[in-house]
């Protein structure tokens, strides 16, 4: 049901969604969730993205939800035109298989603030079971920051990197080099763009890097998969007891927690399926408080945009413990929620815009080089 009462004077305007997909049921499922929240009202929907370009110059609405899959043009093609020509905050939906996980992750790439998985079957039931996260998320989109797109932004993780001319290839004696050094990272609204962004900055020495990204367990093999071809470093999804080496970095896989275990000086990834934290698994709190706890001094701690508070407490622990906490700063986040909370609770020592995270991470590492 379309909602279309205007707030009375003194109100706060409700978040203006229009919903784009060709499936009437997810149309209607999605309409009816979002406007059971008071503060949201859902001006429209579309069935392509023809019809929702006409909507968006009619009804100016605030946020947009989108079908991965869309008739007549293409939803990344559609996302792609949008954000070069109208940015604004797109949450995309998707379903729960390899191959729009690989699209949904190129949809953040272009630009989308954040996306919903939508189950493949008992739709109605099953999202229904969703709507608090649809919302939230829905909510957040509304404030976060978008950019438009250009050229330059537009680059594909789908190339292997190539190192600068140049630049030595020493990626076969790193293979076998442990490190007393590591570099935490944790993210989530935003964070892929944000975490590619940084990886790929990083050089192939980089001491052995442990990620969390709040993402499900689908998306988070093809994820590690695209940073990998970003990156210097080799990139993986990381897997219980696999030691952490220099030149690697590992991304918590979805749904199970991600912490490190030292036995003498070499470092072991540790995957557990606990109960969340923060709301999530994996969380950066779990993450980072082993960190602090088996790494102290030798660690940087980084936490980039992100909704929420998960890992400002495990930042204060690696803080209290000796080591280096840096965050990104509210201009260049798409969400300031993780770093504002890192700042808030004293845990940080520096807030930098983002593309000046990697260099501060390297001239943190390089006098132990």
């Amino acid at each position: 049901m379309l909602s279309s009462v205007t707030p009375s004077d003194g109100e706060k305007p409700r978040i203006k969604v229009l919903v784009i997909d060709d499936s009437a049921l997810m149309r209607h499922v999605l309409s009816e969730i979002l406007s059971s929240d008071p503060e949201i009202e859902v001006v429209g929907v579309a069935s392509d993205p023809y019809i929702a370009r006409e909507k968006i110059k009619l009804l100016n609405p605030d946020v947009l939800t989108l079908d991965v899959e869309m008739p007549k043009m293409d939803g990344l093609q559609f996302l792609r035109n949008l954000m070069r020509l109208r940015p604004m905050p797109v949450v995309m939906v998707s379903s729960l298989t390899q191959k729009n996980a690989s699209v949904t992750l190129e949809a953040l790439e272009l630009g989308a603030v954040d996306f919903v998985s939508k189950p493949e079957i008992d739709i109605a039931s099953k999202l229904k079971e969703y709507a608090s996260e649809i919302i939230e998320k829905v909510k957040v989109a509304r404030f976060a920051t978008v950019t438009k797109l250009v050229d330059s932004k537009a680059r594909r993780c789908s190339e292997t990197f190539i190192s600068p001319v140049g630049a030595p290839n020493i990626a076969s004696n790193l293979h076998f080099k442990t490190t007393d050094q590591i570099i935490a990272i944790g993210a989530s609204t935003g964070g892929t763009e944000a975490i590619r962004e940084v990886l790929e900055r990083l050089p192939i020495d980089t001491p052995g890097t442990v990620i969390v990204q709040h993402i499900p367990g689908m998306f988070s093999g093809p994820f590690a998969e695209r940073m990998n071809k970003c990156s210097a470093m080799t990139v993986c999804e990381a897997q219980d007891g696999q030691r952490v080496l220099h030149g690697h970095a590992y991304i918590a896989p979805g749904d199970f927690h991600l912490s490190l275990r030292r036995d003498g000086a070499r470092y072991y990834c540790v995957l557990s399926d606990h109960d969340p934290v923060n709301r999530h698994r994996p969380s950066v709190d779990v993450l980072f408080h082993s960190v602090a706890k088996y790494v102290g001094k030798n660690a940087v701690g980084v936490i980039l945009t992100g909704m929420g508070k998960d890992g400002a407490e495990g930042m204060r622990a690696m803080h209290e413990a000796g080591a280096s906490t840096l965050v990104q700063d509210e201009a260049s986040s798409v969400v300031w929620g993780m770093p504002g909370a890192a700042v808030a609770v004293g845990a940080v020592d520096e807030v930098l815009t983002l593309p000046k995270i990697a260099a501060r991470i390297i001239s943190l590492y390089e006098p132990h080089r």
